[in-house]
Order: C-alpha cells, then structure tokens, then sequence
C-alpha cells in the first residue's frame, strides 16, 4: 500500500504538476486525523502517516513515498450556517461558540460549523439564524494551533527541493514572456 507521509500545503505549483494527480476527498474530520488508511478518488487505498496534530486543508499538496503528488479536495458535508440580522448578535454567537471550543468556520457574514442539534438550539436562542447546508467545511486552525510551518523544519531541505522542482517543470512549461 503506498504511504503519504508529506503535506506540502499549498504551495504554488504549476498545474501541469497537478494535472494527472490523484485525488484524495474527505470531509474535515478525516482531514484532521494524521495517521489512517483512505482511498483516492480512483479507488487505491493509500495509508497516511502525517505529523501528528496536522490538519489537511483543501487543496492541499501531499507527497507519497515514490514522490508522487497527491492533491487534497474537502469533501463537502452537512453543516450549520449562522447568519444574524447585525454583527452584534453573529459576534455574540461566535463568541459562545469559542467558548466552548467548537471548531468554526468563519465568513464575512457568517460562521459554519459542524451540525449539533443542542447547538443549534442555543444559537437560535441568541436570536441568530441557523440553516443545514451541504458543502466544504474548512475551521480555522485556532490562535494557538499549527497547520503551518516556520520554513526550518525537520523536512525544509526537502519541501524546497519540491518546490524548485515545481519551479523548473512550471519555467520549462511556460508560455508566456516575464521573468521568474
């Protein structure tokens, strides 16, 4: 079984090296859960073995033990949208939310979150609307919670040799004239 053990985030590579990528979709919990087998869009099974703690995004980079890319989509899911008719009673919503450490997308004019029946009556308690939509649930990562790295990591000689290998195919597959 092939093994993924690198998520490169998403770095700006040249699609023509994502072109032929296979496709891993999962809702958010599973792209929350660092070590576990899945199976690609294509049907293959691949067992995933990420640094503990890390969360996939969508469209995220994942690198297989032959160096392969694999490319992360979030799976859309049942989830709750509040909206409220002014920022007070939203901000009030996400701040009761916070408070109990729920993990919450956050929109201009909206918060999501993972659908709770005794959540969504508390919320529709506090005077804000809750309506169930289908769609890519993607929290923030929290003020103190990684998903991202500080470029000298274990793996920063590797991440940047991938990196410069996506910067050359993308410089050899480049129609059009301005400097790289």
């Amino acid at each position: 079984m092939r093994q993924i053990s690198k998520n490169v985030g998403q770095l700006k590579i040249s699609k023509v090296l994502l072109k032929n990528a296979p496709i891993l979709e999962l809702p958010f919990l599973q792209r929350s859960k660092s070590r576990q087998v899945a199976t690609l869009q294509h049907g293959e099974d691949v067992l995933l073995v990420l640094h503990r703690g890390s969360v996939m995004r969508g469209n995220d980079v994942l690198v297989d033990n032959q160096g392969q890319f694999i490319l992360v989509k979030a799976a859309p899911e049942k989830i709750m949208r509040v909206t409220a008719k002014n920022s007070f009673h939203l901000m009030r919503a996400g701040y009761h939310l916070g408070n109990r450490h729920i993990p919450i997308e956050i929109g201009e004019n909206y918060l999501q979150l993972e659908f709770d029946p005794v959540l969504s009556d508390m919320l529709k308690q506090l005077g804000v609307d809750v309506e169930l939509v289908d769609q890519p649930f993607e929290p923030e990562n929290g003020a103190y919670g990684g998903g991202h790295k500080h470029g000298h990591d274990e793996t920063f000689a590797e991440d940047y040799a991938l990196a410069q290998a996506a910067y050359h195919v993308h410089d050899h597959h480049c129609d059009h004239d301005h400097e790289h």
